[in-house]
């Protein structure tokens, strides 16, 4: 029987087994607490992905960082200065995290709720275009 997108995201984090993992536990309880209705997916290459109304943002371990790249971070309002990877790109944007460093956990679930709010405005002139 297949997996859940849920259960391998889980999975993940548990294969992981260090620092990478326990993060990547860590910021995926800050997108469920920020947005209670995320839906979770498994997409590409074994990659979490967490949805609402579109693709908020991704959720990759690589050997010295966890990066959450966010689909509209570009677009998106910053002020905590999260963002500090992938800044030259004209849609995405990326928080990269590396071993024992802490993030802002309220400005963080703040950019969740930001990239909701693009999400949603990009389907409503989807619609209007209709």
């Amino acid at each position: 029987m297949a997996m859940t997108a849920s259960e391998l995201i889980s999975q993940r984090i548990v294969e992981l087994g260090d620092w990478r993992g326990e993060t990547l536990a860590r910021m995926r309880k800050l997108i469920k607490a920020a947005d209670p209705d995320v839906v979770e997916e498994w997409k590409w290459i074994d990659t979490p992905v967490w949805s609402h109304d579109g693709i908020l943002c991704t959720g990759e371990t690589y050997k010295s960082v966890v990066k959450l790249t966010f689909a509209r971070g570009a677009s998106l309002k910053d002020p905590a200065k999260l963002f500090n990877a992938s800044l030259e790109g004209k849609v995405r944007r990326a928080i990269d995290i590396r071993e024992g460093e802490k993030i802002d956990e309220a400005a963080f679930k703040a950019l969740v709720r930001e990239a909701i709010a693009a999400n949603q405005a990009a389907q409503n002139a989807k619609r209007k275009k209709r």
